[in-house]
């Protein structure tokens, strides 16, 4: 007899029962019809996948990954900011933005290249641009948005020290280019806050795939939650209003795109949001926006209502982008996330009168 690493998995074969006076039963089932109609000779089969296993691979990707997810909305929120400082002759808040912008997209590049291995991973990723894969437009987005953060960060930069870096000629260009470098950061910060969206929701994890639609409106709204909450807590109030108005929009937007995305999942789906860690965690980023968007907009111009808003529009930031990533990979760990709202949408078809196309059949 051979033995496998499967056998474990296999469900014990149930007892076969006697008959009256101590013969084995040949095993056939005894329905209780009546005779008037023919009845089931097996019953409605439940499908499994082989062994229990997974049915799809869940993603290689670690809490490096999701670290960037983060990161990048901080940045991208950050560059909008700066933006606003910049318009409204703010530069405290314009300063502390564009250094933020450059600060979260440095160090999400840095997890982002850990998980890639080897940085010459990431450039091989531009030798090309292909409009239909997320992660070769997310790579010339993440490469535009930085030019942009980086040129007006060093501006910020060579203003605080007075004028001390050694760039010589360089400086008349770095100070006419500043302006339009943060322009360009904050065109690109949308599309940066949203491709890592685009980018979960085209894979076949069924909780991700399941949200594609909704979830770039979650991701940006947790953009605005993070780069406020960043704000207030490094900007004095006087110069917060554009931060506290972010906030406030960034927490309606956040807590309506949760609700709406939920509501128009397969509920199979959507369980993961709700269950274990990942459920934990999106419940208490939650709670947290709604109290830091109430304490942006009745006491954000105390100074440490502020701070203790913004860490918790932060916090709360952080935890969308970890619960929705853990929420994936769990379901794509249990085969059942995925089985099930494939019958759901199999029966859903045949109910509307689809059933000569390639995923229904005419039964």
């Amino acid at each position: 007899m051979t033995l496998s690493e499967f056998d474990s998995f296999r469900p014990s074969e149930p007892a076969r029962r006697r008959r009256e006076g101590g013969k084995r039963g040949s095993g056939r089932r005894r329905d209780s019809g009546d005779g008037s109609r023919e009845m089931p000779m097996v019953p409605e089969p439940e499908f499994t996948s082989y062994y229990g296993r997974p049915v799809v691979k869940p993603a290689p990707w670690g809490d490096d990954v999701a670290i960037y997810l983060f990161l990048g909305g901080v940045a991208a929120g950050s560059a909008f900011l700066g933006l606003g400082g910049q318009l409204t002759g703010r530069p405290v808040l314009r300063r502390n933005a564009r250094l933020g912008a450059l600060a979260a997209v440095g160090a999400g590049a840095v997890f982002l290249v850990k998980d890639l291995g080897r940085p010459e991973r990431f450039l091989h990723m531009l030798r090309t641009f292909k409009v239909t894969s997320p992660m070769s437009v997310g790579s010339w987005i993440l490469s535009a948005f930085s030019a942009g953060a980086g040129v007006s960060a060093v501006a910020e930069i060579d203003r605080m020290s007075g004028n001390r870096l050694p760039l010589g000629p360089l400086r008349k260009v770095l100070k006419a280019v500043e302006g339009p470098a943060g322009i360009e950061a904050a065109v690109f910060a949308g599309p940066l806050a949203a491709y890592t969206a685009v980018l979960l929701g085209d894979t076949a994890t069924p909780t991700w795939n399941a949200a594609h639609e909704e979830l770039p409106f979650v991701f940006v709204s947790s953009a605005c939650l993070a780069s406020a909450g960043l704000a207030m807590v490094t900007t004095p109030v006087s110069e917060t209003g554009p931060a506290r108005n972010l906030a406030v929009l960034g927490v309606l937007g956040d807590v309506a795109a949760m609700k709406v995305m939920e509501h128009r999942m397969d509920p199979v789906a959507a369980e993961p949001l709700h269950q274990g860690k990942a459920g934990t965690m999106l419940k208490w980023s939650e709670r947290l926006a709604v109290a830091g968007g109430l304490g942006a907009l009745l006491g954000g111009r105390n100074r440490m209502v502020a701070a203790a808003s913004g860490l918790a529009l932060l916090t709360a930031s952080a935890l969308t982008r970890f619960g929705v990533f853990e929420a994936g990979l769990a379901s794509a760990r249990d085969p059942r996330y995925t089985i099930e709202p494939q019958k759901n949408r199999l029966a859903a078809r045949r109910a509307a009168g689809v059933t000569g196309d390639s995923i229904t059949t005419g039964s």
